[in-house]
């Protein structure tokens, strides 16, 4: 039976899927918590997941994993950057292709920040991943079996298929999140060996 645990808070269940696939290579078990949590303005990702899981830490008293990543467009001096969930919800692919038409500079990059917060005594354990790459000129089939967010609209540098046209094990061979989940994997292994409990 498997004895080590994480718990992830996020009512993102792409984001969750991604993250449990990559944890369980390594045997570790991953339960989604969907609780409630403010949701801090900064321009900063470390920021924002570091403040979540420090707030849902003290409220549950639960050793807690928090995750924010981000879309950076070059060209939109990166917007939407910590906004990209808002900006989905209100302006989309679609909007984000429009304020980019006829802009010849499509570079862009995806950041993911982890922030595991697991004690009083200690501050949280922040772990960073970011890929780069470009905004497509115009949207996939909305009939895509994969991704989500920004995924259609974003090739990662060095591939010649959008995130959304990727299988979850593809993309966690190159994706922002899976870069910060290994790196938290790797402290979590190193600090948690075989316990239960860190």
């Amino acid at each position: 039976m498997n004895d080590r645990i994480v718990f992830f808070a996020t009512n993102n269940i792409h984001k969750f899927n991604e993250a449990r696939v990559i944890l369980s290579k390594y045997n570790i078990a991953m339960i989604m918590l969907r609780l409630k949590k403010n949701e801090l303005q900064s321009e900063s990702l470390k920021d924002i997941a570091y403040s979540i899981a420090i707030e849902l830490f003290k409220k549950y008293n639960i050793p807690i994993l928090v995750e924010d990543s981000g879309l950076f467009i070059d060209s939109l001096n990166g917007f939407p950057g910590p906004y990209t969930a808002y900006v989905y919800k209100t302006i989309g692919n679609y909007g984000i292709l429009k304020l980019m038409k006829n802009v010849k500079n499509r570079t862009a990059f995806f950041k993911s920040s982890i922030a595991f917060c697991y004690s009083d005594e200690n501050e949280p354990k922040l772990f960073e991943g970011t890929v780069k790459g470009k905004i497509t000129y115009k949207k996939i089939s909305d009939n895509s079996l994969y991704g989500f967010g920004f995924d259609p609209i974003f090739e990662p540098e060095g591939n010649s298929k959008l995130f959304s046209e990727m299988s979850i094990p593809e993309k966690n061979l190159l994706s922002h999140r899976a870069l910060a989940f290994l790196k938290f994997i790797k402290w979590y292994l190193e600090k948690n060996g075989n316990n239960k409990n860190l």
